[in-house]
């Protein structure tokens, strides 16, 4: 991933250095459980740990020309640690050390991002439990529906984070197997307790049958939860991107000092963290769909998966590491303009109360049907002639035969919609 999109947090993951440390670490933990078994001889790790020396330069200098970078890898160490290096991979197959190692690299990225996810969280809530009763409308299909409040609007996006959370705990519990099964994963050249050992020294799970690969639909699993939280920031993107809109303005994110917001309009402060989190959301979900077509591989392997995950690897991990902390920083410095949501309140002038209107008029003995078009004719007849509903109300002689005016009037009552707010956060925050 380009720099301007990634933290270097979880960009070291992914850096030759640290994918080299992670195979040595597996080469070494296989043998510490080889010399306990006593199928090399004692000694071995002591002296290729002392000797031992991660030359990133000089792997990729050999692997250029034996195109075959575990080769590669496993020649450099030699070189440096002598005689001993011969014992290090004794049964063991590349794909072994490269499995194990992008496992535990999705494992180490997962954490981060599971960081993130706590993180966002808890601003969401700070801001929800804020807003708790600052009243807006609610929209549906674009269109003014009932009165809701920005922190309810908020609080379905803290639940819905949280179930990434837990989707992601779970993603990363699928793909935390080690496999040191040897050639088509027979154990035919290596001792199965090799294995066991190996995956408790890196705190993995042994992956109960391989072929000569990890099975890869755990990382089809793992890129779709990825995928799922990608989804759900562009959700949250897209809801700040229409309400910056200038004839909603009811929320905005924070515009700094010196910065500036068009190159030919000066006037402008446009919504382009969020914009730009529905761009990376689409690279991110771009991942999934290769992940998954991983899952069908020839027989016991080939390496059509491997190009896929030398990229979507670093590239997703990193684009979404960057995309939750970013709108972590929108959601902490989002200008909530609430004068604007009572003036967007008050445009269609009381046309969000129809439901209490009609429900009202139901119990009072009318039929469905009837009621409805009753307060369907009175309710488009304000929102053309931009009058007010109540007032439309007060002209139709059935509502006012079965409706006294006092009681039409309690109909109006904002708090009538806020009233089971604070069951909801219950519901929601009690976890």
């Amino acid at each position: 991933m380009i720099e301007r999109y990634s933290r270097k947090e979880l960009t070291e993951i992914w850096q030759d250095s640290n994918r080299y440390k992670i195979w040595l670490d597996v080469e070494l933990a296989a043998a510490e459980a080889m010399e306990k078994l006593k199928i090399i001889p004692k000694g071995i790790v002591k002296k290729v740990k002392s000797k031992s020396k991660i030359n990133v330069e000089r792997i990729n200098k050999l692997d250029g020309k034996l195109r075959h970078d575990v080769i590669a890898f496993l020649t450099s160490i030699t070189e440096k640690v002598g005689k001993e290096g011969n014992f290090l991979h004794k049964g063991m197959t590349s794909s072994d050390i490269l499995d194990t190692c992008f496992n535990l690299q999705l494992k180490q990225s997962g954490l981060i991002l599971l960081k993130d996810l706590q993180e966002l969280n808890s601003s969401i809530k700070k801001q929800a439990m804020k807003h708790k009763y600052t009243l807006c409308i609610g929209r549906s299909h674009g269109i003014h529906a009932e009165p809701t409040t920005f922190g309810l609007k908020l609080l379905t996006f803290y639940e819905e984070f949280s179930r990434n959370h837990k989707r992601l705990v779970n993603a990363i519990n699928e793909i935390s197997t080690c496999a040191i099964s040897g050639a088509v994963g027979t154990f035919a050249n290596i001792d199965p307790r090799v294995e066991k050992y190996v995956a408790q020294k890196l705190n993995l799970k042994i992956e109960p049958i391989s072929t000569q690969i990890i099975p890869r639909d755990r990382h089809a699993y793992f890129f779709s939860v990825l995928g799922i939280i990608a989804s759900s920031i562009e959700r949250f993107a897209v809801e700040i991107r229409h309400l910056q809109r200038t004839e909603v303005a009811e929320v905005y994110e924070f515009f700094k000092k010196k910065q500036m917001g068009s190159s030919a309009m000066p006037h402008k402060k446009n919504p382009v963290l969020s914009e730009n989190l529905t761009g990376l959301a689409r690279l991110v979900r771009a991942s999934v769909i290769p992940a998954l077509e991983n899952v069908v591989l020839w027989h016991e392997r080939d390496i059509s998966h491997s190009s896929v995950e030398r990229n979507i690897g670093p590239d997703t991990t990193i684009t979404l590491d960057f995309a939750l902390n970013r709108l972590n920083e929108i959601v902490k410095s989002m200008v909530i303009n609430s004068s604007n949501m009572k003036k967007n309140l008050d445009i269609t002038k009381g046309l969000f109360f129809s439901q209490r209107v009609l429900l009202e008029l139901i119990s009072k003995g009318l039929k469905r049907e009837k009621a409805y078009r009753i307060v369907q004719k009175c309710a488009l007849k304000s929102l053309e002639e931009n009058d007010s509903f109540y007032e439309s109300l007060l002209r139709d002689k059935t509502v006012m035969d079965k409706i006294p005016v006092n009681s039409l009037k309690k109909l109006f009552d904002f708090s009538y919609h806020t009233r089971k707010i604070d069951v909801i956060f219950k519901r929601v925050l009690k976890r």
